[in-house]
Parts: C-alpha cells; sequence; structure tokens
C-alpha cells in the first residue's frame, strides 16, 4: 500500500524575508533531508496571511513565520512558530514549539520538529508549574518499567536553543528500548542560574512520578552546556542521597571546566553570562558547578567527543577522563569523526557507538 508523503504547510507574513529564493532554496534542502513535500505561502497582506493560516489549520500542525506587526493567534490544531530574530516567547497553549534567534537557520529546525513528532507524538509532561518546566516523554513498546534517559538540551545556557535539539536522539534511544525524558528548563539568561539548576534537579526527581521508569536504571545525558548540568545534577543526587539517583552520567561534547571556559570566553562570554560573573569573582558557585571540580562523582561516567569539535572541548573531555580516573570513578571515553552535532546525530557512526555503551554500561 502507497503511502502519501506527508505535508507540511509553511506561512509567512508579509515582510518577514528579504529575498524569497534564498528562503525556499532553504526549505526546500530541509524538506528533502527528511522526504517532506511542503505548501509555502509568502503572503504579500494580511487577508492572504489570515486566510493561508487558516486553510493550513485545517490540515493540523504547521509551521508559522508571523513577524513584527502581524496579528497571529495560534489555532487549535497547533503551530510551531518561528521568529527568525528577537522576540519575547510565545506561551500559548497551542504553540508546541518556539523557535526563535535561529535566523532563516531556524526553518529547519522547524521542520525538522514537524518531522520528528509527526512520525513520533511525545507526551508533555510538567513538573512544575512555570511553562518553561516540562519534559516530553515517550515509552517504548513493551511492558515496563524501562531503562530511562534523561536528556539536556545544550546551547551555552541561552533561551534560544530548546529541546529540540535533542528530539532524533530521544526517538533513536525509545526505539532502542528506553523510555525518554526529553528536559526543558529555564534557561539563566532569563531566569538566572539557581532556577536553571533546581529545574534540572527537580525534572530528574520527577521521574520518581513516572510509574514506567525504572528508577533503578537512570541515565543522565546532556550535550554541550547540557552535559555540564547533567554531570552536576549526578553530582548533587549521589551527595545528597535524593530519591532518584543516576546509574551512568553522559556527555556529548560536555563543557566539563567552567573555570576553563570562563578564562577563554567560550562562545563570547557564555560562562560568566549564564553564572551571573566569572570564576575570580564567584568561586564557590564555579566550584559547585563545574563537573571536574565536583569529582569523583561516585557514579559511571560516559564521555564523548567529536574529533573536529572546538578544540577547546575537546580539550575539556580529554583532562576530564583523566581527572576522573584519577579520582576512582569508572569511566569510559569515546572519541569519533565529525564536529560539534556529530555526537547527537542519530545516523552517524559516533553516536551507534555511543548508544551501545550506554546500553553496555546501563
Amino acid at each position: 500500500m502507497h503511502t502519501a508523503t506527508p505535508l507540511v504547510d509553511i506561512v509567512f507574513a508579509p515582510h518577514t524575508v528579504a529575498d524569497r529564493r534564498t528562503v525556499a532554496d532553504l526549505i526546500d534542502r530541509a524538506l528533502d533531508a527528511r522526504e517532506l513535500r511542503g505548501e509555502v505561502v509568502f503572503a504579500t497582506d494580511a487577508t492572504q496571511f489570515a486566510a493561508a493560516t487558516k486553510a493550513a489549520a485545517q490540515r493540523g500542525e504547521f509551521i508559522v513565520i508571523p513577524g513584527d506587526g502581524t496579528a497571529f493567534t495560534a489555532p487549535a490544531s497547533g503551530v510551531i512558530r518561528v521568529d527568525l530574530g528577537r522576540a519575547a516567547a510565545d506561551r500559548s497553549d497551542t504553540v508546541r514549539a518556539h523557535i526563535r534567534e535561529r535566523g532563516l537557520d531556524g526553518l529547519r529546525f522547524a521542520i525538522d520538529s514537524w518531522y520528528h513528532h509527526r512520525l513520533h507524538p511525545a507526551t508533555v509532561v510538567r513538573y512544575g508549574e512555570h511553562h518553561e518546566q516540562r519534559a516530553e516523554l515517550r515509552l517504548p513498546d513493551g511492558p515496563g518499567p524501562f531503562p530511562t534517559v534523561a536528556l539536556f538540551h545544550g546551547g551555552y545556557w541561552r533561551s534560544r536553543w530548546a529541546l529540540d535539539l535533542m528530539d532524533a536522539l530521544a526517538i533513536d534511544l525509545t526505539a532502542r528500548g528506553y523510555l525518554t525524558w526529553n528536559v526543558e528548563y529555564r534557561r539563566p539568561d532569563e531566569y538566572g542560574w539557581a532556577a536553571t539548576t533546581h529545574d534540572i534537579a527537580e525534572s530528574i526527581q520527577a521521574l520518581a512520578r513516572i510509574e514506567a521508569a525504572d528508577p533503578a536504571r537512570i541515565v543522565l545525558a546532556g550535550h554541550s552546556a547540557g552535559a555540564q548540568l547533567a554531570l552536576r545534577a549526578a553530582a548533587d543526587a549521589v551527595a545528597e542521597r535524593a530519591p532518584i539517583r543516576p546509574c551512568l552520567a553522559v556527555s556529548l561534547a560536555g563543557v566539563l571546566n567552567l573555570r576553563t571556559a570562563d578564562d577563554r570566553g567560550l562562545s563570547e562570554g557564555a560562562t560568566a553570562a549564564a553564572l551571573g560573573g566569572h570564576h575570580s569573582e564567584l568561586p564557590e558557585l564555579y566550584r559547585h558547578s563545574s563537573p571536574i571540580d565536583r569529582l569523583p562523582l561516585d557514579v559511571p561516567q560516559l564521555i564523548v567527543s567529536a574529533l573536529h569539535d572546538d578544540p577547546n572541548l575537546l580539550e575539556m573531555s580529554r583532562e576530564y577522563r583523566y581527572a576522573a580516573k584519577t579520582s576512582g570513578d569508572p569511566v569510559t571515553q569515546l572519541e569519533g569523526p565529525g564536529s560539534h552535532f556529530a555526537v547527537i546525530d542519530p545516523t552517524g557512526e559516533l553516536w551507534a557507538r555511543t548508544a551501545s555503551a550506554i546500553t553496555a554500561i546501563s
């Protein structure tokens, strides 16, 4: 039986892009990569925009680029909203994802998000009252309880990056038999460092309320800045004898030494911006937050790096592995081809080895 190629509607408000050909070429490449068809409308006025969004809503969730000054209310069918530049978070109930401040590349992320959730929908679970305090839950086939992976996205702790970065890994791990818990959290650029660390801890302990999760087989895995959050949370859970404690902590291209990250001004001073100051000003906060300064974690660790990543991050991973081993922690290191995002690409050779290692260790 032939299955029709999924169709995604993409609607632009007037005056949102300067050159349609550039945008259309980008969209075509993103659609082709996911074997999707697109119905793209570049509205020329408010009337056409309203008509196009109404028609798209009749077919289900769609992608909308409303821009500034155009009235838009998300319909009940649901939308992925894209703002190419700075924009306040749209917390409307029917905005499933709001991709903002990623430039035109935000369109590619939006198409990926539509694809992942169309084929592998998740259940949104709130672990707190704030809009950002949520996780996307996916369950594998069969009876539980299941081994569980909590995923923490990176983005140098900035709000323009969100849990959609980890969609593909969540889907891959669920297919491998893991319950996946893809966590969103308040980022420090908008809410402060204390809110971020509070949310990470709360999201992990919330797994005690998920009946299908096996509390003895909880893996914490983070990418980039998310790895710092995951390994710091693992250290806290053990030190505080929390009800939910991980059996494995995984760093995927992690920011594992915050003092080094601050000294070298990585990502335009992202570390000092996130923590609220430099390590010379906040030495105790850095010591408690930096994974390398929390060793031994008393949890097995898997440290994964791509050989063509930022060399600062590669160096940190190698430094961390040596320090963890010296501290007496069980630690495994994997390295392989690719750049920063190779470690979260489920089609790549490095992720295949990582997933196998997670299964072997956990």
